[in-house]
Formats: structure tokens, C-alpha cells, sequence
């Protein structure tokens, strides 16, 4: 097993245009495999964004009718890459939705599938409201996959504001993390960058977290910025606030570098308890 790759993470403004999110990703995702990306990393509702969540339930698509995995897997194997799709809203007979993260090999096939745990239900001083356990159903399983590389632990967005997932992931043997995500231009100005890189340096893993960006016509802002992070906190590679790819090479034996010099995934103690 080779310890050594280049991954890249596509930045993209997804709207409810499905065909057209498809056609513009797939230009990227090409363009990141003609730089030598091995494992290319898409965000979260890469494919389609709507007005409103309940717009997205109403286009989710069960697992099988997906257009967009369908193609991606085709895609996947047309590049001979892997392809970290970031999430897609797939409907379920209970008629909520998972958002769920899909890891393909280079030959299309499904390796892995993690529903996002962690679910955006959130009131900012702006005014922005959400309510994402309003459409979607949380997922019940924590995801480590293997690659050629070592093993990815896997989540979505919101999913980066809780820690212990994380330490979970390291512990059971991820070296890498993927964060792809759609966080909005309040939160993302305020902590995108640094809790990314915590997730990094707290784990010693490389994180890869694949962003949307820019303006939709109904005036929801995404941040942006997708990261690529090494085990020592150090940014990579970060991808500003309009579309585009960004890649960074990636050698695992920084994981076990990092991960010799700092050893706090064997550290753990129970808490005590609290003082009040």
C-alpha cells in the first residue's frame, strides 16, 4: 500500500439546476484528475441546492434513481479515481431525506456510504434559521473506509463541531478525514478555519474538506474555502470564495510522524467528575 497520493477538492455553487451542477463539477473533477488528484473530494449537496429544505425533500431521490451518483460512478471509473461525493439528498420511505456522503473507488464501485449524524438546527443573529432534522433523518453509524492509501473517516459539515466523532474516527484507524461542506457566509467567516484545522491537529490526520461557495438568485451564501489540512494543523491548500479545484500531496507517514511526536489518541483518561 502506497502511503503517498495527491488529493484535490472541488469548490462549487450549486443551485436547482441538477444538470448543470453535474456538468460544471464534472469539469472540475476532470480537471483535478488531469493535475494527478487520486482521490478527488466533492462538498456537501455538490449536485443540487434549492430554495428551501423543503424544495430539497421534494427533489430527493432514492439511492437507485440518482442521476448524479450514477454519473459520478461512471465518472469515477472513466478517470480511474476515487471520488469522495461530499452528500446527496437521498429519499427515504419514510418520506425524510439522509444526507448522505458516498465513497467511490476507481472503478465506480461504492465502497462506503455515511449519513450525516449531526443535523443543522441552528438561529443566528442575522436571521438565518434552519432546521435540517425538519426534513432529513440523522444517520446511526460512524463510517471508517478503506482506501489505497489508509483509512478515511467520514462526515458532513455540521458534523465538524463535535469532536469526539473525530477522536472516534483517528482511534479506529482513520488517518484521513473528510469534511465536505455548505457552510453558510456567517458561520464560515467566524469558524470554518478554525475548526478544521482542530479537527487536524487534535486527531493528527490529514482533513480534507470540500466547500461550497458564492450566492444563489435566492440569496443564501455559502463560504467557501474548502481546505486541505495536514496532521500538524498546517493549511495546504485553500481554495478562496469563487469555483475552482485545489490539490495538495499527501504522504502518510506525516500521520505517524505526528502522530509519534504528540500521541493524544492513547491518552485518554475518564472525566472526573464535576464540580458544581
Amino acid at each position: 500500500m502506497s502511503s503517498t497520493f495527491k488529493v484535490a477538492c472541488v469548490q462549487n455553487c450549486a443551485d436547482d439546476d441538477l444538470g448543470k451542477n453535474i456538468e460544471q463539477v464534472t469539469v472540475l473533477t476532470r480537471a483535478a484528475a488531469g493535475a494527478g488528484a487520486a482521490l478527488v473530494c466533492l462538498p456537501e449537496h455538490f449536485s443540487y441546492l434549492a430554495p428551501s429544505d423543503g424544495q430539497l425533500l421534494e427533489n430527493a431521490l432514492a439511492e437507485e434513481d440518482h442521476p448524479a451518483l450514477k454519473h459520478f460512478r461512471g465518472l469515477a471509473g472513466e478517470l480511474k479515481v476515487w471520488l469522495l461525493l461530499g452528500s446527496l439528498a437521498i429519499k427515504l420511505p419514510s418520506g425524510h431525506m439522509n444526507n448522505r456522503s458516498y465513497l467511490l473507488d476507481d472503478r465506480g464501485g461504492i465502497v462506503a456510504r455515511y449519513d450525516k449524524l449531526h443535523l443543522f438546527d441552528v438561529s443566528l443573529k442575522t436571521g438565518e434559521s434552519y432546521r435540517e432534522s425538519a426534513t432529513v433523518e440523522a444517520g446511526d453509524k460512524a463510517v471508517v473506509a478503506a482506501t489505497p492509501w489508509g483509512k478515511i473517516g467520514m462526515s458532513v459539515c455540521y458534523d465538524v463541531r463535535f469532536a469526539y466523532l473525530y477522536r472516534r474516527l483517528a482511534q479506529a484507524g482513520a488517518m484521513f478525514l473528510s469534511i465536505p461542506a455548505a457552510f453558510t457566509l456567517t458561520t464560515g467567516q467566524a469558524h470554518w478555519h478554525a475548526l478544521v484545522r482542530a479537527r487536524a491537529i487534535e486527531t493528527g490526520s490529514y482533513v480534507f474538506a470540500p466547500a461550497q461557495c458564492g450566492v444563489r438568485r435566492w440569496g443564501r451564501a455559502t463560504f467557501g474555502h474548502s481546505l486541505i489540512v495536514d496532521p500538524w494543523g498546517e493549511v495546504l491548500a485553500d481554495a478562496g470564495d469563487g469555483p475552482c479545484f485545489i490539490s495538495a500531496g499527501v504522504d502518510g507517514a506525516r500521520v505517524d510522524e505526528v502522530r509519534r511526536m504528540i500521541p493524544a489518541l492513547t491518552h485518554d483518561r475518564p472525566v472526573p467528575p464535576i464540580n458544581s
